[in-house]
C-alpha cells in the first residue's frame, strides 16, 4: 500500500542511520526500495524493523553475511509478521546466549590468569600445569574451548 511507504530521508531520521548506510544495505539486498514516477526511492515502515535488526546484530558482532542469512528468512514483498520473525529472534537469541558465555568465561580468566600477576607458563601450576593446553593446540584454549 503506497500509504506504507516513505521516503529515505524518513527512514534515516527514524533508524538514525545514514542515508548512504541505508543505500549500501539496499544494495546488499537487505532491504528493498521502490521507486516513484521521480525515481526517487520510497521504503516501508517494515524495514525500520529489519534495520534496526542490522544495527543490532551488528552491535553484538554479527557479519553482514550472517545477518543477510537471517533476513533471507523473512518473506520478500510485504511486511513481515511475529510469526515471520520468530526463527529469526530465536537465531539472534542463541547467537546472544553464546556471546554471553564466551563474555563470562573471558570474564573469569581475566581475573583467575591474566589477573594473578606471574604472567608466566613456567611459574603457573594452578591453571596450566606443565603447559598441558600449549600440547592441545594453538590459542586461548580456556577461554575459546
Amino acid at each position: 500500500m503506497k500509504d506504507d511507504l516513505i521516503p529515505i530521508g524518513e527512514i534515516a531520521r527514524r533508524t538514525g542511520l545514514a542515508v548512504s548506510a541505508i543505500r549500501y544495505y539496499e544494495q546488499r539486498g537487505l532491504i528493498v526500495a521502490e521507486r516513484t514516477s521521480g525515481n526517487q526511492r520510497r521504503f516501508r515502515r517494515a524495514d525500520i524493523r529489519r534495520l534496526s535488526f542490522i544495527m543490532i546484530a551488528q552491535r553484538l558482532g554479527l557479519g553482514l553475511t550472517e545477518i543477510e542469512a537471517e533476513l533471507a528468512l523473512l518473506p520478500k514483498g510485504r511486511a513481515p509478521t511475529v510469526l515471520d520473525w520468530q526463527p529469526v529472534t530465536r537465531s539472534l537469541r542463541r547467537a546472544i546466549d553464546l556471546k554471553i558465555g564466551l563474555l563470562n568465561r573471558a570474564r573469569g580468566k581475566l581475573d583467575d590468569c591474566i589477573g594473578c600477576g606471574c604472567l608466566s607458563l613456567q611459574k603457573c601450576q594452578m591453571v596450566n600445569r606443565g603447559d598441558m593446553a600449549g600440547a592441545a593446540g594453538p590459542g586461548p584454549r580456556f577461554v575459546l574451548g
